[in-house]
């Protein structure tokens, strides 16, 4: 007769095997939550991208200039910052839910919009429109992807939010790619339903923007937004969704003590003594403005007209910038496989290594190429070497300070201030977007060697950035970012113990 155990063996196997099922439960609900929340992401990714494709026929439809078109690409970055600013306040008094709602239906006014635009004008106004939902969108997401995780998985599921943005990135160039080459005449042409091709290309934006919308009815309120709000019945519920129901007392105990003050958030709590704000808050805009200011966006936004500059056809451009895209997906997949293993500041320190280096060759290539007809030749070996440093930069980008960054944003502050802190660093992300996308058609055309330069030197910058002052926040819960230090005064602090 076989061996059948003791009774309190069996009921304590039985409790094990019932407490792993409980937690694979909620460990999926908690990534279904978040990858609803991402598509936000996904849309962000999508809208600054998708005019990639229609640069060119945008450009020859209103018979633009150089600095016009960086005006016209940029506007959208200009109302990303305005909607990150808001979006902070805003989700502190409406929602996380709420504001979600609200920048998809700026989504899809701004798709239609910019599909039926007229003039250069308006189509600046409603890329400035899409802009406003980018950038709510881009607070949002993290904040809630944030609020919803355990903190065992929060980098992981806060990486979602990345993924999210670089298929929409890469489902942009597809659907620009697609829509070109089934038209007349590419992105200036007819689409065979009528229109011109490169209205069909905004146009598409409404589609994923739609789903957003209705997905993003469908998920609870961020618990600590309830607790904040002072609705613990409903924080309970959204909890128990994603964490052990034994345990959801005492977390929402921790909630209410990290809040500590019950009066609404003002952005006046973020001044500190470090030139008049708190110093984690220099950490996060710093953060941000360093990922945009190593010029990733210039690939995203101009690599079709980059390539066709050194000599590819509209054609084949487009499908270098789909397979730039595409490296981009398979390099976030490896960042969200290690940012929970191997922390935060390492993967920032070998990205920012990687971009200076992959920068650099390419800076050698273009400053280095001859110029024919007022354009540089790469030739035969500096075409491919500089195709092959641009693949790499965006591996070296994707895996490590693309999702990184994100993650850090929505972790790294305390409760009390999260949103709004989180806002002010995206807000300061979007205008160095800004920056750049606006500056690259007028560098580019002094010398593309120049504009790379320079995106070496703050790829540079950004690693000695990461080594003084940014902390490590892998597996703490989010109400102990409270004792956050910085590696300066975690050395000192070891310093004095020794």
């Amino acid at each position: 007769m076989a061996d059948q155990g003791t009774p309190g063996e069996s009921g304590a196997t039985a409790g094990r095997k019932a407490g792993t099922e409980e937690h694979g439960h909620t460990a999926a609900t908690a990534v279904l939550l978040a990858g609803a929340a991402a598509l936000g992401g996904f849309l962000f990714g999508y809208d600054s991208s998708v005019i990639n494709g229609a640069v060119g026929a945008v450009e020859s439809q209103f018979h633009l200039g150089s600095v016009a078109v960086g005006l016209v690409v940029s506007s959208a970055l200009l109302g990303c910052a305005a909607g990150a600013w808001f979006a902070g306040p805003l989700a502190d008094r409406m929602g996380r839910v709420r504001v979600m709602l609200v920048s998809a239906l700026l989504f899809v006014i701004s798709s239609v919009g910019s599909a039926l635009a007229f003039a250069a004008w308006d189509l600046t106004l409603w890329r400035f429109v899409g802009g406003l939902a980018i950038g709510a969108a881009s607070v949002i997401a993290p904040a809630y992807i944030a609020e919803i995780a355990p903190a065992d998985l929060r980098g992981r599921l806060g990486s979602l939010q990345q993924m999210a943005i670089v298929l929409g990135i890469f489902a942009a160039l597809v659907v620009d790619y697609v829509i070109a080459r089934v038209s007349d005449g590419g992105a200036s042409g007819e689409f065979p339903w009528g229109g011109t091709a490169w209205r069909w290309m905004f146009a598409s934006a409404a589609v994923p923007a739609v789903i957003w919308g209705v997905i993003a009815m469908t998920i609870p309120e961020s618990p600590r937004y309830l607790v904040k709000k002072r609705r613990p019945a409903a924080a309970r519920e959204a909890l128990a969704r994603v964490m052990d129901p034994r345990e959801v007392d005492t977390k929402i105990d921790e909630i209410r003590r990290s809040l500590a003050r019950d009066r609404p958030v003002r952005l006046g709590d973020l001044r500190g003594s470090r030139f008049g704000l708190l110093p984690i808050v220099w950490v996060g805009i710093l953060l941000s403005v360093f990922q945009q200011f190593v010029g990733i966006n210039v690939i995203f936004y101009y690599s079709t007209e980059l390539w066709q500059a050194v000599g590819f056809s509209e054609n084949d451009a487009m499908l270098t910038s789909v397979i730039n895209s595409l490296v981009n997906v398979a390099a976030t997949l490896v960042a969200i496989a290690l940012v929970d293993k191997v922390g935060r500041r390492p993967l920032l320190l070998a990205g920012a290594a990687g971009m200076t280096v992959t920068l650099g060759v390419m800076t050698a290539c273009f400053a280095t190429a001859p110029v024919v007809d007022g354009e540089p030749s790469l030739g035969d070996v500096g075409g491919p070497v500089a195709l092959v440093a641009a693949n790499l930069y965006v591996v070296s980008f994707a895996a490590t300070w693309g999702p990184v960054v994100w993650v850090m944003l929505g972790e790294m502050f305390s409760n009390f201030i999260r949103a709004s802190a989180l806002a002010v660093a995206a807000a300061a992300q979007w205008l160095a977007n800004w920056a750049i996308t606006t500056t690259f058609p007028g560098l580019s055309g002094v010398s593309l060697g120049l504009a790379y330069g320079i995106y070496t030197v703050f790829a540079a910058l950004a690693f000695l950035f990461v080594m003084r002052a940014v902390p490590e926040t892998k597996g703490r819960e989010l109400e102990d970012m409270d004792t956050l230090e910085g590696p300066r005064r975690r050395r000192a602090g070891r310093a004095r113990v020794s």
